[in-house]
């Protein structure tokens, strides 16, 4: 099963486009819909530039110019593919609704988290402007809005994705889930007073992290919690303001 092993690279590209296939088959009016945004491509990074051009720009000038950042991203640094790969894999992981790696590759917090990678790398390139525009759009279009100086490890999975907020120098680990409704983001004015969330860490629906705060590797945060203090690691944090609850020490996430 796909949602069973790591795959990378070519792998990862001929699996999606596999399922395409069986998509396209099994429903011909669905099909050409799926060999637009897969099998008409060659690689993962051309069909991602193209899905991240079509869901962001509203006329055929708009979805191309995002395309083509999308383009210079990837080859200028191929592991943003990687990681848009295991972004993918963590979703087919950690929900059990999903059976394949086509139906998330469409989900707007995908999306948006890929578009953000982008933007990420403009701001980076000194592309400010252009990386501001990827950060306004997918906050206009997916209803997830991450400024680009955030900095966002691999294998994340942004569930229902909406009303979603990150805010500037955040910074979050790998195989993080976040839900719905979350704001994570500063307290005052200087700009590095952003929280820092760990490895393996869940943050349930409406929960708020604010502030120079560190939310250790694999701790919890429940719905709708506000939480402006450490959450040491393997720990639960619930209610408004949170209490700490359910402290054990961490384990590898599954």
């Amino acid at each position: 099963m796909a949602r069973a092993a790591i795959l990378a690279g070519e792998s990862l590209w001929q699996t999606i486009r596999d399922e395409a296939q069986r998509a396209a088959a099994a429903d011909p009016a669905f099909g050409k819909a799926v060999a637009d945004a897969v099998l008409h491509h060659d690689s993962f990074a051309a069909a991602l530039a193209d899905l991240i051009g079509r869901r962001l720009g509203a006329s055929a000038t708009e979805r191309e110019r995002f395309a083509a950042f999308s383009s210079d991203a990837y080859r200028s640094q191929p592991d943003l593919i990687e990681t848009a790969g295991h972004d993918l894999q963590a979703i087919t992981h950690r929900d059990p609704a999903i059976a394949g790696l086509l139906p998330p590759l469409h989900f707007k917090g995908y999306v948006a988290l890929q578009a953000f990678r982008v933007s990420h790398w403009l701001w980076r390139q000194d592309h400010r402007d252009a990386a501001l525009l990827f950060q306004n759009e997918a906050s206009n279009v997916l209803q997830v809005s991450i400024h680009p100086t955030a900095a966002i490890g691999s294998a994340v999975y942004l569930d229902h994705a909406t009303g979603i907020v990150i805010g500037a120098n955040v910074v979050i680990g790998d195989q993080v889930t976040i839900l719905q409704s979350v704001s994570i983001g500063r307290r005052g004015e200087l700009p590095t007073r952003a929280p820092r969330i760990g490895r393996g860490v869940y943050v349930g629906g409406g929960a708020t992290i604010l502030g120079d705060i560190n939310v250790g590797d694999f701790a919890r945060i429940g719905a709708d919690a506000v939480v402006t203090s450490d959450v040491p690691a393997g720990c639960t944090a619930v209610g408004n303001p949170s209490r700490l609850t359910n402290c054990h020490e961490p384990t590898s996430a599954a």
